[in-house]
């Protein structure tokens, strides 16, 4: 992707708090993976937990995991100082939450450089964001990176850093195993890839699918990620009951095969109260997927127009089910539609092109 030759040796760790199957952590891995040949060394640091995530890491990928306990884990930070003086790393790449680890960092060993991936999802409700402790962090970043353009504007105006940079996200094959199969029929799929959130408003989602299950009984809904065990999810999975989907409403949990499971579908759904750039969405576009989103945060960068998808209001079940039904009902065009976005992705949202900017924030 470019001669190294005149850009200084960079040794590049990117920092995240999980390996858990979210976007800021697919994120983090397609970083660490994609940067491989393009530094001198590329890294990755998970500093809470592992994951999923973790057997999609290049085997050259350096890897630490810091078991870190507790927000304030002084000896956790002197294991990541230890590693990161002993690697020589130049480039701390901090996603999401991750800011505070790299910021007590920056403080114990000032030479390295810190970016901030701000991955935010609630861009929506910015006005609640809690503020203080980023600012007085962020003041010793070198830069922040957003995943969309209402971000960039809020940390412009709220955050110390002084250059702020938005870089929608990119997505990149996954290289796994057939590990899933989908229940239902083939061909009638409807699959919606995100974690078990209030964000992700399945609530929306399964009162819409009622109202298409009405009609097609025949299609099913297949919701992939990460379900907490917490009230929202007994409340999604109370609904499916009282609504008596039971039968054709599956829920798998995190997966690790993305793509196969794509490849097993025929409609992708996000119907988000809020987002930034759902990696969700460009990965329904590579695979090809017609996709009915909801208009949130970047969606309308990558669905720009109708021939690439549906987008509605968040919150609108009447919409959201009609949209699907609409695609469900004319099979050339959920073709069509699937053919043109994947287009896009591979057009505007590749690996290239983002990585060559991010290098260039480092250098």
């Amino acid at each position: 992707m470019g001669d190294r030759k005149n850009r200084r040796p960079l040794r590049v760790l990117q920092l995240i708090d999980s390996l858990e199957a979210g976007g800021a952590e697919r994120m983090a891995v397609n970083l660490a993976n994609a940067l491989r040949p393009e530094v001198e060394k590329s890294y990755l640091c998970t500093t809470r937990a592992e994951g999923l995530l973790k057997g999609s890491l290049d085997k050259d990928v350096g890897y630490l995991f810091l078991k870190r306990k507790r927000t304030l884990d002084f000896s956790a930070l002197k294991r990541l100082r230890a590693f990161v003086n002993h690697e020589q790393i130049t480039v701390v790449h901090a996603h999401a939450s991750s800011y505070f680890m790299a910021t007590l960092l920056k403080l114990v060993y000032p030479k390295i450089d810190v970016v901030w991936h701000d991955h935010y999802g609630n861009s929506e409700f910015l006005e609640q964001r809690p503020k203080t402790i980023l600012k007085c962090c962020t003041k010793t970043f070198k830069a922040i990176i957003t995943v969309n353009a209402q971000l960039a504007d809020w940390d412009e105006q709220h955050l110390g850093c002084r250059k702020v940079v938005f870089l929608p996200n990119f997505v990149v094959p996954y290289k796994t195993a057939p590990q899933t199969t989908l229940h239902g029929i083939k061909g009638k799929r409807i699959l919606c890839l995100a974690n078990l959130r209030p964000q992700k408003d399945h609530i929306t989602l399964i009162n819409a699918y009622k109202h298409v299950n009405e009609q097609f009984t025949d299609w099913t809904l297949h919701c992939v990620g990460k379900d907490f065990k917490d009230a929202y999810a007994t409340q999604i999975k109370t609904l499916v009951q009282d609504l008596t989907l039971e039968e054709a409403v599956f829920f798998y949990g995190s997966c690790e095969d993305t793509e196969q499971i794509i490849l097993q579908s025929d409609i992708g759904v996000l119907s988000s109260k809020s987002e930034g750039l759902p990696l969700a969405l460009l990965e329904y576009g590579q695979g090809g997927l017609a996709v009915v989103a909801t208009d949130v945060g970047d969606c309308k960068l990558v669905i720009s127009d109708a021939c690439y998808g549906s987008l509605v209001s968040s919150n609108t079940i009447t919409a959201l089910a009609e949209s699907i039904i609409g695609y469900i009902e004319d099979f050339q065009r959920r073709k069509e539609t699937g053919a043109a976005l994947k287009t896009v992705v591979a057009n505007s949202f590749s690996e290239a092109a983002s990585v060559k900017r991010i290098l260039a924030l480092y250098a």
